[in-house]
């Protein structure tokens, strides 16, 4: 197993960590949410390094094309999750259950969609784009605007932005999927 695919790894291991430090915070232990913030910074950061030396040493694997979006959506789900339907979270720190939604359905449309190109096709490829990317990176940008503490204003139009450039990428992955079928 190389590096960029163990790096995967660890940051699948991350979201554990991150939920166990939301369901035990309380205001008198604040330093937990920025542990929580501090161990997703990691995962975030994490996931570039892999990727950049994915592509520096040339390891690029089958197995890194299917870890690398797993880590992504296992980090990004568990915080944004916890952050939604955990009751000792305070109001300021919660993520209205309709942006989860969105980013859930999102998720399984394209799981769904990745497993009936499978059976059909008899194979898999994972080729994220520009907007997939550029919406897992506003997902990952709530994160942290919500555990600082982010003024309303700036947190909701992130949210708003984040998810509207989540449904774009839905729409954009069926049409490539219908692509891939025809």
């Amino acid at each position: 197993m190389n590096l960029p695919n163990k790096i995967s790894i660890f940051r699948i291991l991350l979201a554990p960590a991150i939920v166990a430090s939301l369901v035990y915070y309380h205001p008198e232990r604040d330093w937990l949410r920025f542990l929580a913030l501090g161990l997703f910074t990691v995962g975030v950061v994490s996931d570039a390094v892999d990727g950049f030396l994915a592509r520096l040493q040339r390891q690029q694997t089958e197995l890194g094309t299917l870890l690398d979006p797993i880590a992504d959506k296992t980090l990004i789900l568990s915080a944004l999750i916890s952050c939604s339907v955990i009751q000792g979270l305070p109001a300021w720190m919660r993520i209205p259950a309709w942006f989860n939604l969105i980013v859930i359905s999102r998720d399984a449309l394209l799981v769904a969609g990745t497993v009936v190109l499978f059976l059909i096709k008899g194979r898999w490829s994972v080729h994220p784009s520009r907007v997939g990317k550029t919406t897992t990176f506003a997902q990952m940008l709530v994160i942290p605007s919500v555990l600082l503490g982010g003024p309303p204003a700036v947190t909701t139009p992130l949210l708003v932005a984040a998810a509207a450039l989540t449904v774009l990428s839905a729409a954009l992955y069926v049409r490539m999927g219908i692509r891939a079928l025809s």
